[in-house]
C-alpha cells in the first residue's frame, strides 16, 4: 500500500493569526515550528506511511520538512487570489501519486496530541475498506481526510469543511467512514486552545510538549 501523508503549512509568521491578539509574532512562528516539528516526528514514530510531503511557500517550512525526511513541496502561487490551501493540496496529491501513492491522508500540523496509534488505526481502517474516511474537528471542519483511491473527491477545506466532504464522497458513490478520534478532534486555533498545551492531563497524550 503506498501511503502518502500531506501535509500543507503556511508560512511560520503567518499561520495562528487568530492567536495574534495573545502570542507575537515570534512565539507563533515558534508554535508553528513546533507544531510541524511534532506532526512530522509522530509519523515517523509510527512508521506507516510510504513517504510525507509538506508543500508550503515558506523556505523554512520546507527545510525543516527535508530535515525529518518529508519530501518539501514548493507551493505554486495562483494568478488569481483563491484560497490556497486546497489547490496546493492539488499539488500535493499530484506529486504523491507520481511517486505511487495509493492512499492519502491529509493532516494539518496543528495536531499537538497526536499519537503513533492513531495514524495505525486510520491505516488499519484503510486496509479493511477503501473509501474515505473523515476524521471532524470540534468545530464541523476535517481534522483527516483519507482518500483511497487517492483521487476520489476534489479537496473542500474551510468551514463546514466535514459535511461538504462527505457530500462528495456520496456524489462519488463512495463508502465514507467517519471515525471520532479524541487526539485528532482538538487542533489548536483559538486562545483559549493554549491553555490546554499547558494542562498536565493533556501533555500525556503528545510528544509535543
Amino acid at each position: 500500500m503506498g501511503f502518502w501523508l500531506i501535509t500543507p503549512v503556511k508560512p511560520f509568521e503567518e499561520g495562528k493569526s487568530r492567536l495574534a491578539k495573545v502570542l507575537s509574532i515570534a512565539e507563533r512562528t515558534s508554535l508553528n515550528q513546533q507544531l510541524l516539528t511534532n506532526l512530522l516526528t509522530v509519523v515517523q514514530r509510527a512508521g506507516v506511511c510510504t513517504g510525507m510531503i509538506v508543500v508550503s511557500q515558506s523556505h523554512a517550512a520546507l527545510q525543516l520538512a527535508a530535515a525529518h525526511n518529508a519530501v518539501p513541496l514548493l507551493e505554486k502561487k495562483q494568478k488569481i487570489y483563491v484560497d490556497g490551501l486546497n489547490p496546493a493540496l492539488e499539488q500535493a496529491r499530484a506529486a504523491a501519486m507520481a511517486r505511487g501513492a495509493t492512499v492519502l491522508l491529509v493532516l494539518p500540523a496543528d495536531l499537538p496530541w497526536i499519537q503513533p496509534d492513531d495514524l495505525w488505526q486510520l491505516y488499519r481502517a484503510a486496509q479493511r475498506q477503501p473509501g474515505i474516511i473523515i476524521v471532524p474537528s470540534r468545530d464541523n471542519g476535517t481534522n483527516a481526510l483519507l482518500l483511497q483511491p487517492p483521487d476520489a473527491i476534489t479537496f473542500a477545506f474551510g468551514p463546514d469543511s466535514f459535511a461538504r466532504h462527505e457530500q462528495l464522497a456520496a456524489q462519488a458513490g463512495l463508502l465514507c467512514q467517519t471515525l471520532r478520534m479524541p487526539n485528532l478532534a482538538i487542533d489548536i486555533d483559538q486562545p483559549a486552545d493554549l491553555a490546554l498545551l499547558a494542562d498536565p492531563t493533556m501533555s500525556a497524550y503528545s510528544s509535543f510538549t
